[in-house]
């Protein structure tokens, strides 16, 4: 038997022609007899198909951008390509897992999803998940602000060290950027809004990949006296990613931090929080025209990766380090260029917050408040209380990014592998495709596969913690 909606309606048939209605339905659910236009006035589909590219793009994009030239100087170009093109493919893969079970039962939420493959438990587990991972990233996003900023304010006040102005505190940094920036973004009704902020944010980030293109250039390799670091920077890189050889570029190589690579790429096209927000507010909103934004936003982002992290890699080669913008400031820590580019990428991060912030006030309306309509009160009051207790992990709590990189490792293969392929098999009725289908057993293989990926990186993150250093990550 059908699943009976919160608001009451049944979906037993001919769902395929309201999949409006149960995006509404299914977003912030309502009374029967209360009159539809008036409490989704902004959710229907009035967002634009390049704003939608925008915003997922934006979700897909993470800190991890930073680390991928450092994982390509472990792997070698073509292993890295060929490991980064299968992320991608398997990334629109459980896209499409997801599309279809929406579309089986007329639901764009991926908690009701839950709910309708193993009920409240499910529901509540794919709340659960998504507001923790959610909640990881966003700290991992303020974590940069409040490390970077001092520095790129210090550094253009011409500064060589923090003389303790408030100003140079990133404490008081983050809050004035969540205050000043964040906290109004995230007050947006519509997650299309966004798609203009968005978009600007993928500007900065197509200037740090021009800036890392010209760089390529413009640094010599081995670094010279001029750069005074030449010997540092070359003595680092065996303790690095244990390449001997130093500016020449490896087409495939295999190390001891090579293992490290697959979990960080695993996670670099992570964005499934974000799917069904964007396709709820899509408009002419169709699982084909949702499948071509999600293609659209990997390929693009595939492309950015890997220039960035090839032409990262062939700048500084085996010296490169696990922060790309790091090793830049080691050949010159005042370059205004290099400057320009980490301020673009603080600003990038700091607009990605808002895109990260509205599936986990999704999830926590279908958990608190299932049956009610919308309320601005609720909705800012939710908002405000996010950024309030991030920015309190960020400010007081030190080993965070240890305990976000933990749950990170558990919370992400759901995402990406487990809850899709499981929500397919549990979701598409077998009269459609039967348990033994060659859909369902693949769907079955992709869950698999997720735990997989999920004890690789709970392995490493516990080496880690064993050896005492910090050697994986994830894509965001």
């Amino acid at each position: 038997m059908e699943l009976q909606k919160m608001n009451g309606h049944s979906r037993e048939d001919g769902f395929d022609g309201l999949d409006t209605l149960a995006e509404h339905e299914e977003f912030l659910p309502h009374k029967t007899g209360v009159k539809k236009e008036n409490l989704f006035t902004d959710f229907e589909g009035k967002t634009s198909f390049g704003m939608s590219i925008f915003n997922l793009s934006n979700a897909i994009m993470g800190s991890g951008i930073l680390g991928l030239a450092f994982a390509m100087s472990n792997t070698g170009i073509i292993l890295f390509l060929i490991l980064l093109l299968s992320i991608a493919i398997l990334s629109a893969y459980s896209i499409h897992l997801l599309l279809k079970s929406a579309g089986v039962v007329g639901i764009r939420a991926y908690e009701q999803l839950g709910n309708r493959a193993f009920g409240a438990p499910g529901k509540m587990l794919a709340a659960i998940i998504i507001t923790i991972h959610n909640i990881g990233a966003m700290s991992s996003y303020l974590f940069i602000v409040k490390s970077e900023l001092p520095l790129v304010i210090q550094a253009f006040l011409g500064k060589t060290e923090n003389t303790g102005e408030w100003f140079l505190n990133g404490n008081y940094l983050i809050m004035i950027v969540s205050i000043l920036i964040i906290l109004p973004l995230a007050m947006m009704k519509q997650l299309g809004y966004l798609g203009y902020t968005s978009g600007f944010s993928l500007s900065c980030m197509v200037f740090f990949l021009i800036s890392v293109i010209y760089k390529k250039f413009n640094i010599p390799c081995p670094l010279d006296n001029e750069n005074h670091n030449m010997t540092p920077i070359a003595d680092y890189r065996t303790a690095t990613n244990g390449t001997d050889d130093f500016c020449e570029a490896k087409l495939f190589t295999t190390n001891s931090q090579t293992a490290y690579t697959i979990p960080i790429l695993a996670f670099a096209f992570v964005c499934h929080p974000e799917v069904l927000p964007i396709y709820t507010e899509l408009r002419d909103a169709t699982k084909k025209r949702m499948q071509a934004v999600a293609n659209i936003s990997i390929l693009a982002m595939f492309v950015m990766y890997l220039l960035t992290a090839l032409f990262g890699y062939l700048t500084f080669y085996g010296a490169v380090e696990s922060e790309l913008l790091h090793t830049y400031s080691k050949v010159d820590t005042l370059d205004v260029l290099v400057l320009c580019v980490r301020l673009a990428v603080l600003v990038a991060v700091t607009l990605t917050v808002p895109v990260v912030l509205f599936p986990i006030r999704r999830a926590l309306l279908q958990i608190l408040f299932p049956a009610k309509p919308f309320n601005w009160l609720v909705h800012i009051a939710i908002a405000f209380c996010l950024i309030f207790v991030v920015n309190l992990l960020v400010i007081f709590v030190p080993s965070i990014r240890d305990i976000f990189g933990l749950i990170g490792a558990t919370s992400a293969p759901s995402l990406i592998f487990i809850l899709p392929g499981t929500f397919y098999v549990r979701i598409v009725p077998e009269d459609q495709e039967p348990f033994l289908s060659r859909p369902k057993i693949q769907a079955a293989c992709f869950a698999a596969l997720g735990f997989i990926f999920m004890i690789m990186s709970l392995s490493f993150i516990i080496i880690d913690w064993v050896t005492g250093e910090s050697r994986s990550g994830g894509g965001h």
